[in-house]
């Protein structure tokens, strides 16, 4: 499988989540990728983990994060 194609399975699968009401919850690295943590508790109580192994995908979990700490410090 290409890497774009693994680029675009894993960011559908971030998209979908956060789509679906789900808000990032944590992040944790290892020689086997990034685990992404996702909360909805109005879905899971316990949320959800997502491994990314493609790094454009992981770079495009950490935009994410500095989008939303971008519009947090602008409404500050």
């Amino acid at each position: 499988m290409s890497e774009f194609i693994a680029f675009c399975k894993e960011k559908l699968a971030v998209d979908e989540l956060l789509d679906g009401g789900y808000t990032i919850a944590g992040i944790s690295e290892d020689l086997d990728g990034t685990m992404v943590r996702f909360l909805n508790p109005a879905v899971s109580p316990d949320g959800t983990e997502l491994r990314l192994l493609n790094a454009e995908a992981r770079k495009y979990v950490v935009a994410i994060l500095f989008q939303i700490q971008e519009s947090t410090n602008a409404a500050n």
